[in-house]
């Protein structure tokens, strides 16, 4: 199935951003849900064309096509003063695995550690590396669920929780720092693209203070 050139416009139905979970309507839209077109159909620099739908569910998810951009870049930076408190973060030193992840553990969390394929809960705050906010789950007072190392999320989120290639795992009710380098996140795509601009970059650098609650 042939790329279309960079942007490409995306449909922008009414609500919010919804970073992965099983939505129920179209309207509520995620970060953190792979892209449903294969990454591997479009590696050019500087590319940032993206499918009809933004979001971190991976290609074979089903409820990745209930993912997507639900709110415009106006909506966006109204509410993203309103997020800045939940982004900040205290210091913390980062720990780089060999796939190039950061991590840090802001809370180590007391109960289970995710099983693979496991429906699970976490709230985040997605930021770009300059610190800008483009997506939370706590605006929308809802965490985010998804399951877990089986694609459904970028890749950043599946090694971050659920641990791999030197990243311990999390524990649920622990708050973890990740900090993925761009072939963690969207790559050379970007992310919300949409007339001549990109919500989320090509090359991006992404940040997330992600908190894991547990099984959903």
């Amino acid at each position: 199935m042939a790329m279309s050139s960079c942007p490409r416009s995306l449909p922008l139905p009414p609500g919010t951003f919804y970073p992965g979970s099983v939505a129920k309507t179209r309207s509520e839209v995620s970060f953190v849900i792979r892209n449903n077109v294969d990454e591997s159909r479009n590696t050019s620099k500087g590319s940032c064309s993206v499918g009809p739908r933004l979001n971190l569910l991976s290609t074979t998810a089903s409820r990745r096509e209930a993912i997507g951009m639900g709110l415009g870049l106006v909506q966006l930076i109204a509410w993203q003063s309103q997020i800045a408190g939940a982004a900040e973060t205290a210091p913390c030193e980062l720990t780089v695995a060999p796939s190039g992840l950061a991590y840090c553990d802001k809370v180590v969390g007391t109960g289970p550690e995710a099983v693979k394929g496991q429906l699970i809960k976490a709230h985040y705050v997605g930021k770009l590396e300059n610190g800008t906010v483009f997506d939370s789950s706590y605006s929308r007072g809802k965490p985010l669920a998804f399951k877990i190392g089986v694609g459904e999320v970028i890749k950043g989120w599946d090694e971050g929780i659920l641990g791999g290639d030197g990243v311990p795992p999390m524990l649920a009710g622990g708050k973890r720092i990740l900090k993925l380098p761009p072939e963690l996140g969207y790559g050379v795509r970007g992310a919300g693209c949409k007339g001549g601009s990109c919500i989320i970059p090509p090359e991006s650098v992404l940040l997330f203070d992600v908190e894991f609650i547990g099984k959903a």
